[in-house]
C-alpha cells in the first residue's frame, strides 16, 4: 500500500478530501441542476454497495485523506444511510465526516446520522420565499426543510452551513432575508456561483459574487474573518471571528491553487476534477477482482493526473454529466 505522501498530485496539492455520492438520484429537480422530468438515473445495481465503498473509501484513508463528506444526488434517498456512515466514521484516519442534503428527509433522519459520527452539514436553501422554491427545486417542501434544519440543530450538528446557489436576477433582498434568517439560528450562509456542469448548468446565469458578497457583508455589518483556507474554498466575513457569510466563487474567482479533493461517483468511478471529463472507474475494477493494492495503484495514478485547474470558463461544453451524476 502507497504511503501518505502519495496523494499529492503533479502540482504539489496534498489531496485529503474525498467527496462520496452515495446515489445520483434527487427528489428535486432543481433548475441549474437537473431538468425537469430527468430520469435517466443509473440502475441501482451499479451503485456500490455499502461494503465496496467502505472498501475503497478505506484505500483513500490509508494513504492520508482525513475528511469525508457524503453528497448525491440526494443521500438521503438511499436507504442505511446512517449505517454507511457508522462504518465511514470507523475507518483508521477519518477526523472529519460531513453531509451535503437539501434537507427534505433530515427531520426523520438527523439524529440517526448524528449519532453514527457525521458531524457537520451543508443544506442547500437558496431562497425562503415558498413560491421562488417552489420554482427553483420543482417542489413545495420548503416547510420540509426548514423542519429538517431545526431537527439537525437539536441533534447537534455543528457548523450547519446554508449553500444557496446565486443565479442572475436573484433578488439581493432574498438574499438580506436569508442571512439574517441565519444568523438568528447560528448558521453560516453560504453563496455559490453556478458552474456550467450539464446542459442545465450552462443555460443557468450567474452573477459575481466577489462584489456581491463585500456589499452584503457591508450591509450586515460583518467584517472579513480567517476561517483557514485549508476549510474549504469559501471566503468569509462574520462578527467576533465567527463566520457568518461566506461566497464560493469557482467562476469569477477560483480556488484551483488550493483544491485538496476529489470526488468518488455512486458506481465507484473516480473524479478527480469537477470541471473536467476525466475519470477513473474505480468500481469497475473493484468488481472485476482487483486487489487492493491495484486499486491503490490505480488511485494514485488518478491523483497524479489531477488537472491544475478546472475548465469551466474555457471549454463550458466539455462537462455533459449533470450535476448529480458526479457527487456534489
Amino acid at each position: 500500500m502507497p504511503g501518505n505522501a502519495a496523494l499529492v498530485d503533479g502540482h504539489g496539492r496534498r489531496i485529503d478530501y474525498l467527496r462520496i455520492s452515495v446515489t445520483d438520484r434527487c427528489d428535486l429537480r432543481c433548475t441549474y441542476c437537473l431538468p425537469a422530468h430527468f430520469k435517466d438515473f443509473d440502475a441501482p445495481a451499479h451503485w456500490l454497495t455499502h461494503d465496496e465503498m467502505t472498501r475503497l473509501v478505506g484505500l483513500f484513508t490509508a494513504m492520508g485523506v482525513r475528511k469525508l463528506r457524503l453528497t448525491g444526488g440526494e443521500p438521503l434517498t438511499r436507504g442505511g444511510l446512517a449505517t454507511l456512515a457508522g462504518a465511514l466514521a470507523a475507518l483508521p484516519g477519518v477526523q472529519d465526516l460531513s453531509l451535503s442534503t437539501n434537507g427534505t428527509r433530515l427531520a426523520r433522519h438527523a439524529a440517526d446520522l448524528r449519532a453514527a459520527g457525521v458531524k457537520r452539514l451543508n443544506v442547500s436553501l437558496d431562497t425562503l420565499d415558498a413560491a421562488a422554491y417552489a420554482r427553483i427545486t420543482g417542489r413545495d417542501c420548503l416547510d420540509d426543510v426548514l423542519r429538517g434544519l431545526h431537527a439537525a440543530r437539536s441533534a447537534g450538528f455543528a457548523p450547519i452551513k446554508l449553500n444557496a446557489v446565486v443565479q442572475a436576477g436573484t433578488p439581493e433582498n432574498d438574499l438580506d432575508r436569508l442571512l439574517a434568517y441565519s444568523r438568528a439560528h447560528g448558521y453560516i450562509l453560504r453563496l455559490i456561483e453556478p458552474m456550467p456542469v450539464g446542459s442545465t448548468g450552462r443555460r443557468t446565469m450567474g452573477v459575481d459574487l466577489s462584489a456581491l458578497g463585500p456589499r452584503l457583508a457591508d450591509r450586515h455589518g460583518l467584517l472579513p474573518v480567517l476561517a483557514g483556507r485549508g476549510a474549504g474554498p469559501a471566503r468569509y466575513w462574520g462578527d467576533a471571528g465567527s463566520p457568518a457569510l461566506g461566497v464560493i466563487t469557482p467562476m469569477s474567482q477560483h480556488f484551483c491553487d488550493a483544491c485538496n479533493r476529489v470526488r468518488l461517483g455512486a458506481d465507484g468511478t473516480l473524479y478527480p476534477c469537477l470541471g473536467e471529463h476525466a475519470s477513473v472507474p474505480l468500481g469497475a475494477l473493484l468488481r472485476q477482482g482487483a486487489s487492493d493494492a491495484q486499486l491503490a495503484h490505480a488511485i494514485v495514478g488518478a491523483i497524479a493526473a489531477k488537472p491544475e485547474r478546472h475548465d469551466f470558463t474555457r471549454h463550458p461544453e466539455r462537462i455533459v454529466r449533470f450535476m448529480s451524476q458526479t457527487g456534489g
